[in-house]
């Protein structure tokens, strides 16, 4: 299976730590590691749709290097840390989505891997 999977990393040290990738595609399948803002500066960090909107440019930009597009989506997770900010996530997600209408989880955590972050996004593509 391993030759047949192509990978996309960013770098980060948490796929240094936990041994993943951003991405994985094999065959038709892509799915994306949970996204988060990590690293964002400025003075909108603590922001839920900030950090949304940057979660979901990595997800859209790891997908890309494996060819798929926003299009190709047919499942979206999210964890966030305050789920009375399911209407900013949401918002955020339309305008990524587009006419696109894939399966969706949005979920409350306690916490994420850093203190700073307030959501973590998933997504799954399918390329015909």
């Amino acid at each position: 299976m391993g030759s047949r999977m192509r990978t996309v990393n960013s770098g980060s040290m948490f796929e240094r730590e936990f041994g993943y990738s951003r991405a994985v595609r094999l065959g038709p399948l892509v799915c994306v590691s949970g996204c988060t803002a990590a690293g964002l500066t400025g003075a909108d960090t603590q922001d839920m749709a900030v950090q949304t909107a940057e979660a979901m440019r990595r997800a859209g930009e790891a997908m890309e290097q494996l060819g798929a597009t926003w299009a190709d989506v047919v499942r979206t997770r999210f964890f966030v840390t305050d789920i009375e900010a399911w209407q900013a996530v949401g918002a955020v997600h339309k305008k990524f989505l587009g006419d696109a209408r894939p399966a969706t989880s949005i979920v409350e955590v306690r916490k994420l891997v850093l203190p700073e972050l307030l959501v973590e996004v998933e997504v799954d593509a399918y390329l015909p």
